[in-house]
């Protein structure tokens, strides 16, 4: 249609096909084709001009409209591809929501006023798709490649206990000691993933305490109930504050875990989106470091 109403417009195969990026065959070959699935003849084509048919002529009043509404259509849904506005549907972990997200929203929201978000705060991962999220926080190793993924931060893991605790129990020295301890083990997995003096090593905590919240952990560890590994993120205030003091120093958490947001596809990524994953960046990359 586009091609036949360009061809009317211009008067000529070969005009037309300088404006819509085609050789004078791939128009005729076009033009060919939409008679042939017609079933008429839309126009008089000789070596000197190009007229209407009375078919043509009646085809090219009603295609106008048409066309016009699809380019308005296209016009339409490209602005708002490029507008930062709707609802922004974001899962992100609840204690980190809270310390890093929620402070800094109305910032983010002051630069958009077109936006609304719908901020939810789970231990759980979620199912991006099916629950209908625009985009997740996850902080962890990058696993699931059927989402796309882009680093905010590196994130950096410590073995940390309360004073109390190592006033009774005493300082662990080696890994091994960890048998003798009371342990925090993680809330959505039962692993310390670490890297020490000897490489990658894996270590199974063990203690009274099994929780879905990782916000238990943290006020567990802090009231003295054993040794957790926390998030510098989380407990940089208690460590300062000498509330917390890190355990077995040479062992740090997996370098491989992140913060993460993760979304469904990166083609056509939605404006709002795009701006929320660079005001994060732009707002982590002081706190915890380079992104990547």
């Amino acid at each position: 249609m586009q091609v036949f109403a360009q061809v009317v417009a211009t008067g000529s195969l070969s005009s037309a096909g300088r404006e819509l990026g085609l050789s004078p065959a791939g128009v005729s070959k076009r033009l060919r084709r939409l008679e042939e699935t017609l079933g008429t003849r839309l126009l008089q084509r000789t070596t000197r001009q190009i007229s209407l048919t009375e078919a043509g002529q009646a085809y090219f009043e009603r295609i106008g409209p048409l066309l016009a509404g699809i380019e308005d259509a296209e016009h339409f849904i490209s602005r708002r591809s490029d507008a930062v506005r709707g609802t922004l549907k974001v899962s992100a972990p609840t204690s980190f929501g809270r310390m890093h997200i929620a402070p800094h929203i109305n910032d983010f929201m002051r630069s958009h006023p077109e936006l609304a978000i719908n901020l939810q705060l789970s231990d759980t991962f979620v199912d991006i798709v099916g629950e209908g999220f625009d985009l997740s926080i996850r902080i962890g190793e990058l696993t699931d490649s059927s989402l796309v993924g882009r680093k905010l931060a590196p994130v950096r893991r410590i073995l940390c206990a309360a004073p109390s605790y190592l006033d009774q129990r005493g300082m662990p020295e080696t890994l091994a000691d960890l048998a003798d301890h009371l342990c925090l083990p993680p809330h959505n997995h039962d692993t310390w993933k670490l890297e020490g003096p000897e490489g990658p090593v894996t270590y199974r905590p063990d203690g009274p305490l099994k929780t879905n919240s990782s916000e238990v952990i943290r006020e567990a560890v802090i009231g003295g109930a054993g040794i957790a590994l926390r998030s510098t993120w989380d407990v940089t205030a208690e460590l300062d504050a000498g509330k917390l003091v890190q355990v077995l120093p040479a062992y740090e958490g997996s370098r491989n875990v992140g913060i993460y947001a993760l979304y469904a596809s990166r083609q056509f990524l939605p404006a709002k989106i795009r701006a929320f994953i660079d005001f994060l960046v732009t707002l982590y990359q002081p706190m915890f470091g380079e992104s990547h």
